[in-house]
């Protein structure tokens, strides 16, 4: 009986030691990145970590300085007609014409893409149906809300049937039930089998809809795994503290140093600290008599699992959104891949 090996899935997209820089400013410091066909890819950063850039490299739209990038198995500087057949961009802001109906820049899309007109009409109707915009249809697209045009833009993006779609910050700006639905978008997307690259600011969204997820700080990327990958990274359970002021959030931290394995990572801007707690309870208790002791008045403690935004701030001394975020300490600028 003979055993067969299990192939690896297609690569989608390959970055090798990819960097641009714009005057002084680095914007990509030797990025490597690889994502399986199929798959759901976030790349999680703050603003100006590099996402941006790096999709508008993939896109063609920006030459890198050095190193390489190719998608669905063309580089995407000696074959950029050829990638740009076989990616669809959304980007932060939806790319339609307003005085056009939906359908119309539906179809606009199609016949730019070469399609023959039937089969643009054909395209059109069936992305109207899968995005529910079949009712606003013939309505300008300039009378459709934050939601129904990011979905437009989105489907406009898929009328050539692309093997990859890159996300670039598709959420960003929509109310919290417009976002829900795009998700819900971005999952059908993914069990059709296309591959989604997606940048993100939002934690949450990485969390949900993707299947690895890549950290990008300062033009590198820092780690990279699945959800569940990059919180074991911190170990597990956790006590999570938020105290009233500073001055109790510096009394607390001391309280419980060294209490168990592993440092006490302080959020100074939210007056929260966590500590790792493998004995779950235990160490709860533990911390309790030690802030009772030194007198710390804690408005909020609890048991608390790892969470994306606490993979954050441990690998970069700073919340997702900070925008005065200080220099990282040792993690900063280290690769932390997860072992396979």
């Amino acid at each position: 009986m003979s055993t067969g090996t299990i192939s690896s899935p297609p690569t989608a997209i390959e970055v090798h030691g990819l960097r641009k820089s714009f005057g002084t400013t680095v914007a990509l410091d030797g990025v490597d990145l690889m994502v399986d066909a199929g798959q759901v890819f976030a790349l999680l950063g703050p603003n100006g970590a590099g996402k941006t850039t790096l999709v508008r490299i993939l896109a063609t739209l920006l030459s890198p300085d050095g190193g390489t990038a190719r998608l669905a198995g063309h580089d995407v500087v000696r074959q950029a007609a050829q990638v740009r057949t076989d990616i669809g961009l959304t980007g932060q802001f939806a790319a339609i014409d307003d005085l056009l109906s939906g359908r119309e820049n539906l179809e606009m899309v199609a016949e730019l893409s070469r399609l023959p007109r039937a089969e643009a009409v054909r395209r059109a109707s069936v992305l109207l149906e899968r995005f529910d915009l079949v009712d606003a249809a013939g309505r300008q697209a300039r009378t459709y809300s934050g939601g129904m045009r990011r979905r437009l833009d989105l489907a406009a993006s898929l009328i050539a049937e692309p093997p990859v779609v890159v996300l670039d910050e598709p959420t960003t700006g929509l109310d919290p039930a417009a976002r829900l639905g795009l998700w819900g978008v971005i999952e059908d997307l993914a069990r059709s089998g296309t591959t989604v690259l997606l940048t993100t600011q939002y934690l949450e969204e990485a969390d949900r809809l993707a299947a690895r997820i890549a950290v990008i700080d300062r033009g590198r990327i820092i780690a990279e795994g699945t959800a569940d990958e990059l919180k074991r990274q911190l170990g597990g359970v956790v006590v999570e503290l938020r105290t009233v002021d500073d001055r109790d959030l510096g009394v607390a931290v001391a309280a419980i140093e060294g209490l168990a394995p592993g440092e006490v990572r302080v959020d100074p801007e939210n007056r929260r600290a966590t500590l790792p707690a493998p004995e779950g309870s235990k160490t709860l208790m533990a911390v309790l008599r030690h802030l009772d002791q030194a007198g710390a008045t804690v408005e909020d403690i609890g048991l608390h699992r790892p969470s994306l935004d606490d993979v954050f701030l441990h690998l970069t001394g700073a919340t997702i959104r900070d925008d005065d975020r200080p220099i990282p300490g040792p993690a900063g600028g280290i690769r932390l891949r997860p072992a396979p």
